[in-house]
């Protein structure tokens, strides 16, 4: 008797990514293998540029239009992505998250970023994750620039483990790790508080005498 659906065992075995000849798009974006930014091409193109550098062309994006796909090493993308989920279920490890999005303001932006700053300097591990909605996920390349600009602006006290990737279709991720207290920026808070408080104006300064 035949069964109607594949069973757990074959699911198991589907790819997570597609690569190389599995992509179907005619045109791609594409991010080099520092998430650089290399602008939409040929499929032919992108692929050909990813084999002369001995790497995988990688879709991360299969529903953004056109698809997000990234030259890496296909296996070294796993094992990234496989240590980063498992560090950040390990019970002795200290996580914060932080979220972003696509469209963030300046301001907000900022608190964000002082947020992470706090976490680093007590010597906390930061989960940077920014979700695309709607359109957005259409133009992922704004919040690859979001998120590389919050990994820019946090350098003095943290360094990305691995290059921000993509979680499912949805999410965008990278996990910050602090920098060793003898190589790392002052604690912004202690900066604050050697600070001398404001002179007081003597309430009887302008007063006729």
């Amino acid at each position: 008797m035949s069964r109607p659906f594949p069973s757990r065992s074959l699911r198991s075995r589907e790819p997570k990514y597609r690569r190389n000849g599995k992509i179907r798009a005619r045109e791609v974006r594409v991010l080099d293998e520092t998430n650089q930014q290399l602008g939409v091409m040929a499929l032919s193109e992108a692929l050909r540029l990813a084999q002369s550098k001995d790497l995988d062309l990688v879709e991360i994006a299969p529903t953004a239009t056109p698809p997000v796909c990234r030259i890496v090493n296909y296996g070294k993308l796993l094992y990234e992505e496989a240590k980063s989920h498992k560090e950040s279920r390990s019970p002795g490890t200290k996580m914060k998250e932080v979220q972003l999005s696509a469209v963030i303001g300046p301001h907000d932006f900022a608190v964000m970023l002082n947020r992470a700053i706090e976490f680093l300097c007590d010597d906390m591990k930061v989960q940077v994750r920014l979700r695309f909605r709607g359109r957005q996920r259409a133009h992922k390349e704004i919040g690859f620039g979001v998120v590389n600009k919050f990994v820019q602006e946090a350098s003095a006290y943290g360094h990305a483990d691995a290059p921000p990737k993509m979680l499912g279709e949805r999410d965008l991720n990278v996990i910050l790790s602090p920098l060793p207290r003898n190589k790392r920026a002052r604690n912004p808070r202690a900066a604050n508080a050697a600070k001398p408080p404001p002179e007081e104006v003597d309430g009887d300064a302008g007063a006729a005498e």
